[in-house]
């Protein structure tokens, strides 16, 4: 066994076969290779094509460049902390995600995780580190094979099917019980930091809370943990779907963050003051997320369908409002101790790339930092009484942020440009689809 070689050393104390070597894309879905796993221990990485960051989650390729005209290789390298066991493979197998670099040794900017180190990297060369903990609803449906045809929930240990809603329901969470326990089971052989599981409002709509950490960390394990959720579902004969709003009926599904920031060398929580009053810097946070957020909110609602989920009264925010303890609003502060003085940013779908999702949150605060921003005054009331303020559509959220020089600045201008071009062929291939609704109403109507 070589010393010198980690690797090498983790693969053969694991007994493993097989490694999926893997790369989060734009749409947080999983690219890469099954590779034997003494090949990847000698080589210590894969290579791709550059055109991997560029494909939409419809399979088709935007018409960018900027990862080079000739579709290039890219050095994939492995990320040794996110090396784990996959404990659903019928051979010994690991995955490990990568960090992807052009020949010159130059990482590719655009790539979802090197877009979050970025942001990091501002906050790090403030002097501050962000800490930040998600919360991830799903749904269990039915499987179903024929797009035309609307999702149902799946049918529990029951027999029967939750035709009410039971969000916190005990009994509601039994029906499940064996998957869920599959899950759990999966997660603490995978390491994940999760911390507990609930029945959601919408009908078998499920929710996981992780505990706090670094927030690539915690991207890396939202990734991961789809991938997990999906699994056992198809395990149990059924579909899990983190779309932002599957059924037309019911809620949709979130990616909530809980966002914090310390002061490197003290530790201190930026956010509270000595005598564990709010500091300056914590209302400043909020005004930036007040202000730049609907430039970024893009990342936070990709697909035509996150903005079914933005609707009131369905347990999603409808604009920018801030207040203390209060879930209608879109930044609500959690009742805390001083030392655990937090935001969460409610805004995001579950559809989102985790990694874009709190990158956005992040930039959105770090410019409010940095500008001194101030907020509105907190609500305090129903903050679904007052106007939609969030993009309605897609279209809107692009122009947002094609149009936006701060999220370029924050973000580089290559990523806006590449992401941009990438919604607008999703949002082309989706409009040339005719829905049900017009053959409905239209068909013999007008």
């Amino acid at each position: 066994m070589s010393a010198d070689n980690p690797l090498k050393q983790w693969l053969e104390a694991h007994k493993i076969d097989e490694v999926e070597a893997l790369v989060p894309d734009m749409a947080g879905v999983a690219r890469g290779k099954f590779m034997p796993a003494r090949s990847f221990a000698a080589q210590g990485g894969m290579k791709l094509p550059s055109s991997v960051f560029i494909q939409t989650v419809t399979g088709d390729y935007a018409d960018e460049k900027i990862v080079g005209s000739i579709d290039r290789d890219l050095n994939a390298v492995p990320d040794l902390d996110t090396l784990r066991v996959v404990p659903w493979a019928r051979e010994p197998s690991a995955c490990v995600i990568h960090d992807c670099f052009f020949p010159d040794g130059s990482p590719v900017e655009i790539a979802p995780r090197q877009l979050l180190r970025r942001v990091l990297g501002l906050y790090a060369a403030q002097g501050w580190r962000p800490f930040a903990a998600p919360e991830v609803e799903f749904y269990l449906v039915k499987r179903n094979t024929d797009p035309d045809d609307p999702l149902e929930p799946p049918v529990g240990r029951s027999g029967r099917q939750e035709s009410v809603r039971s969000p916190f329901s005990m009994d509601a969470i039994d029906e499940f019980e064996p998957l869920i326990d599959e899950i759990y089971d999966f997660c603490d052989a995978q390491e994940l930091m999760v911390d507990n599981l609930v029945h959601e409002s919408g009908a078998a709509q499920l929710e996981i809370n992780f505990l706090h950490g670094d927030p690539l960390a915690l991207s890396d394990q939202v990734f991961m943990f789809k991938r997990i959720v999906r699994e056992v579902a198809m395990r149990h004969e059924i579909y899990a779907t983190f779309m932002a709003k599957p059924m037309e009926t019911e809620p949709g599904s979130s990616m909530h963050w809980h966002i914090s920031v310390t002061e490197e060398g003290r530790g201190a929580n930026l956010f509270s003051a000595e005598d564990g009053s709010e500091t300056p810097a914590f209302r400043h946070f909020i005004g930036g997320l007040q202000r730049y957020m609907p430039d970024l909110h893009l990342l936070c609602a990709p697909y035509v369908n996150s903005y079914r989920r933005i609707a009131r009264y369905m347990a999603a925010p409808i604009n920018l409002q801030w207040a203390y303890d209060n879930r209608t609003v879109g930044f609500r502060v959690p009742e805390a101790a001083p030392m655990s003085r937090r935001v969460e940013n409610r805004l995001a779908g579950a559809d989102a790339n985790p990694y874009l999702a709190i990158a956005a949150s992040l930039a959105a605060g770090y410019l409010g930092l940095m500008e001194k921003l101030e907020p509105g005054e907190p609500e305090t009331g129903n903050a679904y009484k007052r106007p939609l303020e969030l993009p309605r559509n897609l279209d809107v959220a692009l122009a947002r942020l094609e149009d936006s020089e701060a999220a370029r600045r924050v973000l580089g201008n290559d990523f806006v440009h590449v992401y941009a071009a990438i919604k607008h062929m999703e949002f082309e291939r989706f409009f040339e689809v005719i829905s049900p609704w017009e053959r409905e109403h239209l068909l013999l109507s007008v």
